[in-house]
């Protein structure tokens, strides 16, 4: 079993270091709040479980460091706190959905110490991670992720190597932005459903095993109709995400004009009050609906 700590005990970081204790692994987590830390450790309960004053402190000695951070400048402050500690063949994985540009520097950075680094953003929300079910799409060197991965198999369902540094970011791009174009077309069609008088349990009934079919349709067109969203990620992390994607596409020269477009209809939703429902929170703009009050996050 392997030396690790985690770093960021948020809605995703703190069921993903239980895993890790679950799976048998030695594990040093931080949290900028204290108190979170002191939750996790007594929740988990485990003789192999620890806490950290800071991120120096948590790394020293580990063989891998996870990070689940917000932004690029909480990776980039909580990455310069780790340059002592860093090195002697350590791998460092960092779970934030952030910029490719800041995964790169971070890989050349590892490298420079004798440390490997895997950018590796995830997807599946706080349900996956609390049971265990990630998507994880994964940027490094072959040796990184080599390293890397039989370790986050402790609460991941799927994981891919994209490529190089930088590619698990742009991976999660392209899931952000498609994810977008979905949910925006699942609530302008539950929204014409009720304006037409037509029950949309029945009409999802009729269209869910056909072509319109997503997970999104599966597993949120009820609480969509029923104005409630605090099932998951919250809008103000959505908008950061698309704010990422949007810059990345300016840099290759892609076109997103659907992306760019919800990434504004986000923005009405949070004027509504809406910053911490859910994705699915688009629907309220047309229907004027929602109750939710989420804590959805990274």
């Amino acid at each position: 079993m392997a030396r690790c700590s985690f770093l960021g005990l948020g809605v995703m970081g703190a069921p993903m270091a239980r895993y890790l204790v679950k799976a048998g692994h030695k594990v040093v987590v931080w949290n900028r709040t204290q108190a979170k830390s002191e939750a996790w450790l007594e929740a988990v309960g485990s003789k192999k479980a620890n806490i950290a004053n800071d991120p120096a402190q948590a790394a020293f000695g580990s063989e891998f460091v996870f990070s689940c951070l917000g932004d690029d400048p909480d990776v980039q402050s909580v990455y310069a706190e780790l340059q002592p500690t860093m090195g002697g063949g350590m791998v460092l994985v960092d779970h934030t959905t952030a910029s490719a540009d800041l995964a790169r520097q971070l890989d050349e950075a590892a490298i420079k110490k004798g440390a490997l680094f895997v950018d590796a953003p995830v997807s599946g929300g706080q349900a996956g991670a609390e049971n265990g079910q990630l998507t994880i799409m994964c940027g490094g060197r072959d040796e990184a992720f080599k390293k890397a991965e039989p370790v986050m198999r402790a609460y991941a369902k799927q994981i891919t190597h994209i490529g190089g540094p930088g590619a698990g970011q742009q991976a999660k791009m392209v899931n952000q932005i498609c994810i977008a174009g979905i949910v925006q077309g699942l609530s302008e069609g539950l929204a014409f459903a009720q304006n037409a008088g037509l029950d949309p349990a029945k009409v999802i009934e009729a269209i869910s095993k056909g072509a319109a079919q997503s997970w999104q349709m599966e597993n949120r067109w009820q609480t969509m109709v029923e104005g409630k969203f605090d099932y998951g990620f919250a809008i103000d992390w959505m908008r950061k995400d698309l704010r990422i994607a949007l810059e990345e596409a300016r840099a290759n020269g892609s076109k997103l004009p659907v992306a760019a477009l919800v990434d504004q209809f986000y923005a009405d939703v949070q004027d509504m009050g809406g910053s911490r429902w859910d994705t699915s929170s688009l629907i309220a703009r047309l229907t004027k609906g929602g109750t939710g009050n989420g804590e959805g996050g990274e």
